[in-house]
């Protein structure tokens, strides 16, 4: 690895960030794209089947990590990532063929190749900076995970103006011709402008390569990345169609709401590189998993009406039921009214009560008995009903969503920054285990989304299982800190509660 930067190191570091944009762009093209085709009915697909088509690019690309990664380590990355941008276009080019749900997932297959390129990027990127910048030149180059809010805002708008805004629906196929395009010319510019390096390690056998899988350590940071990493891939997709579903949000504004989510958090990921070098990756790595944890929280709490009994009215003396109506009933020479149901719903489709982010209480009562019935003192007459609306206002929403992504955009640059310090020699072996790992979330996580709405009907049950994982994270790491004070300084360790 060489000592110096000079200006071929930045204008590699821009290359390969590019190219890397380009291919998150494609790895995630589907959640705009099955999206716009099963609400406009041009395929007949179901939640499960969604989530089957937002995976399996996931999957294609997480698995194909390590193959490339290895490599990228023995041959340089310039032709390896051009030969993988030429690939790529023609499965995506033929996606404007598909007719079927089969046709379309193993073409989706194909060319979710694209996510491989992280791992060719990583290992490109790492042989041109030395060990003091390896935080920030894969922050920088992790950035390249803003290419999916160029999809989610550009695609949607892409396919209005292609489609005359829903009036020839079949010219969506012209977006997966666009996209095979701009493939084809990143990877001339590749081809061009970039300048092949390897790793200046010598020689290895390929048992000596994967040595470092035998390693828990390899394991755990790719577990972290399944979190912070491929439940954001499975996130910016997952997003268009929540909005969609959730909020009633067209496409276009479901596509600029996740890419409020898949931006900020592949540019916050510069700063986490940069923060993973000032402060190390361990610390970061903990803030990462606590507010992952707080905003799981917060997002996992469902728009949702709880009805419930609430206060109701009982006869004061004996007597016979001379009338009932919605507002009141009369017994002998007693009135007693009742709260209007009528007045209830009014108030509750009030906009400003739709717009507020805090829950609004709705009651009413509704008669329980019937003219010329005698009732007896303290008798039920009405019972009371209690609605408890949360609307999960859309906007607060966003903004927990916001955060979560800005929290995992710096989580994925502090996990990398592990590995140049424990595996300085096979950076582009490791990093594409700890991606092929991150990766299989983005595959897996669509799936599971799909099976809990399915299961539960909760839409916000995605969000528990983020909770869940968010937990394991920390306190996997919270217990690895402790052993190693226990081990390296056991005369303190009694005395930490917490490490920082």
């Amino acid at each position: 690895m060489q000592e110096q930067i000079n200006s071929l190191s930045y204008r590699m570091l821009f290359l390969n960030t590019l190219a890397f944009t380009i291919c998150f762009a494609v790895w995630t093209f589907n959640g705009v794209m099955v999206t716009y085709l099963t609400d406009n009915g041009i395929f007949e697909w179901g939640p499960v089947e969604i989530g089957w088509l937002l995976g399996i690019p996931i999957l294609t690309g997480a698995i194909f990590r390590l193959p490339l990664g290895i490599l990228t380590d023995k041959y340089g990355g310039k032709w390896i990532f051009a030969a993988l941008l030429l690939f790529c276009a023609i499965p995506m080019y033929l996606i404007s063929f598909a007719d079927s749900f089969m046709f379309y997932a193993v073409l989706s297959f194909f060319f979710g190749f694209a996510g491989a390129g992280f791992a060719v990027g990583i290992g490109y990127t790492s042989v041109w900076f030395p060990k003091s910048w390896q935080g920030r030149a894969l922050g920088i180059f992790g950035a390249g995970n803003a290419g999916a809010a160029l999809t989610t805002l550009l695609a949607p708008t892409l396919l209005n103006n292609f489609t005359a805004n829903g009036l020839n629906p079949e010219n969506w196929r012209l977006l997966p011709q666009y996209y095979a395009g701009v493939l084809v010319v990143m990877a001339l510019v590749f081809m061009f402008f970039s300048v092949n390096k390897k790793s200046n390690a010598p020689a290895r056998t390929m048992a000596v390569i994967l040595k470092p899988l035998q390693s828990i350590r390899v394991w755990r940071f790719g577990f972290y990345y399944f979190l912070v990493f491929g439940c954001f891939v499975a996130f910016a997709q997952w997003l268009v169609p929540y909005f969609v579903n959730v909020y009633g949000a067209s496409l276009v504004v479901a596509g600029l709401f996740a890419s409020l989510f898949s931006f900020p958090s592949g540019v916050i990921r510069v700063l986490g590189g940069w923060m993973s070098d000032k402060l190390g990756a361990r610390r970061v790595m903990l803030g990462t998993f606590r507010w992952s944890i707080i905003l799981a929280a917060l997002l996992m709490v469902p728009k949702m009406d709880i009805i419930t009994p609430g206060k109701g009215i009982m006869a004061t003396q004996a007597g016979e039921v001379s009338g009932v109506t919605d507002q009141a009933i009369e017994v002998g020479n007693r009135n007693y009214a009742l709260a209007s149901k009528d007045d209830a719903m009014e108030r509750m489709n009030d906009p400003s009560a739709t717009a507020s982010f805090l829950p609004h209480k709705y009651s009413w009562q509704e008669p329980v008995v019937r003219p010329g019935q005698e009732v007896g003192k303290k008798e039920l007459l009405a019972k009371g009903v209690t609605q408890i609306s949360f609307e999960a206002n859309m906007w607060v929403y966003a903004v927990l969503v916001l955060l979560i992504g800005i929290v995992w955009g710096i989580g994925k640059a502090g996990v990398y920054r592990f590995i140049p310090d424990y595996f300085p020699n096979e950076v582009g072996t490791v990093g594409g285990m700890v991606g092929v790992i991150g990766g299989l979330g983005g595959f897996v996580c669509p799936i599971l989304f799909g099976y809990l709405l399915d299961w539960t009907g909760l839409w916000t049950s995605s969000w528990i299982l983020m909770f869940i994982l968010s937990v394991v994270c920390l306190f996997w790491m919270l217990r690895v800190t402790r052993n190693i004070v226990k081990t390296e300084s056991p005369e303190i360790a009694h005395k930490i509660d917490r490490v920082e």
